[in-house]
């Protein structure tokens, strides 16, 4: 009988000290489809199994992908404080955070004690990562136009969802706290992010993706601020669905570009943002109401369905084939 307990173990893998903290984008983009899909499920009537499976998928993922970091971190660590160092997967360390936030949403309707422990530990352990990583932002010269890219989003935004499970457990204050800090923080990152695609050249193929992380701050935003003022859609709340959909409408202009690169661990950026998007527009059909906001946000999950199918296809391809945790050339 073959022994395959060592093969099941993270340390087997030679590429183990390649694996990047960017693959924790996979647990947000799941955890997001689990989530719209428990709109979706609320919006029809319909028995909640879908997005319980799907959340329950993301929880397993999430404990994979951190189990796999873990060990990098044990094994490699160099790797990890270099990564750390890296101008752009800096940026991708509170894809952690994040995703435990995301399963604090989740885990609300089920159990609200787990949802505030995961809460607690997410909140927490994002505003570390958004003080630490402003501070290096501020205090470290060496950080370039070119580095400056959408993923630079993903701090600002992990502070914006923060209030989606927090209001509901009680946390009130602090979840405007992180709103407030998130939202100026967004602002002024889109005025540089603008700044560089505008002025500089353009982003390399392998961080086209990011592009859509220009949607998840007004998405999410939109989903907070009704949550913080009691489900009203006032203008506020309007500027923040129609700044997304805008956004989206102008990234889906880009599709044909996008579409010609090759796979990489990127593309999960298209996942969360969708998802944030989709989730947005189900919330904004359910208070304003009629046929036509509906459809928005079915057209907008259908597109999420496709996407999310095409990305652990095209994951589980690239994983079969030793394409991903691979240094880079």
């Amino acid at each position: 009988m073959t022994d395959t307990t060592a093969d099941a173990v993270p340390e087997a893998t030679p590429r183990l000290e390649h694996f990047p903290v960017s693959f924790f984008a996979t647990v947000m983009g799941t955890a997001g489809l689990a989530i719209a899909t428990h709109r979706l499920e609320l919006l029809l009537g319909t028995r909640q199994i879908a997005s319980l499976v799907l959340g329950g998928i993301a929880a397993g993922l999430f404990v994979a992908v951190a189990a796999f970091y873990a060990a990098k971190l044990v094994r490699h660590r160099k790797a990890v404080v270099a990564e750390w160092r890296h101008p752009v997967r800096l940026s991708f360390f509170p894809t952690i955070s994040i995703s435990l936030l995301l399963l604090s949403i989740i885990a609300l309707p089920l159990d609200r004690a787990v949802a505030g422990v995961l809460w607690t530990a997410g909140a927490a352990l994002h505003l570390t990562f958004s003080l630490v990583i402003l501070s290096t932002w501020i205090g470290h010269r060496p950080f370039e136009p070119p580095h400056l890219n959408p993923a630079w989003f993903i701090p600002a935004v992990g502070n914006i969802i923060v209030p989606l499970a927090g209001v509901p457990l009680g946390h009130v204050e602090i979840s405007w706290f992180f709103f407030s800090f998130g939202v100026m923080f967004w602002i002024v990152l889109l005025t540089l992010v603008f700044n560089r695609l505008i002025f500089h050249n353009p982003l390399p193929d392998r961080l086209l993706p990011t592009l859509m992380i220009l949607v998840a701050p007004p998405a999410v935003g939109f989903l907070a601020y009704t949550k913080l003022d009691g489900g009203v859609l006032d203008g506020f709340a309007r500027l923040f669905f129609y700044a997304g959909i805008g956004l989206f409408l102008l990234v889906a202009t880009k599709i044909g570009q996008m579409a010609r690169i090759r796979f990489a661990l990127s593309w999960w950026a298209y996942s969360f943002p969708l998802a944030a998007l989709a989730s947005a527009a189900s919330v904004f059909a359910e208070i304003i109401g009629g046929t036509p906001a509906l459809v928005l946000f079915v057209a907008l999950y259908a597109v999420l369905a496709v996407v999310l199918a095409i990305l652990v296809v095209a994951t589980m391809r690239a994983i079969a084939a030793g394409a991903i945790c691979q240094p880079e050339h």
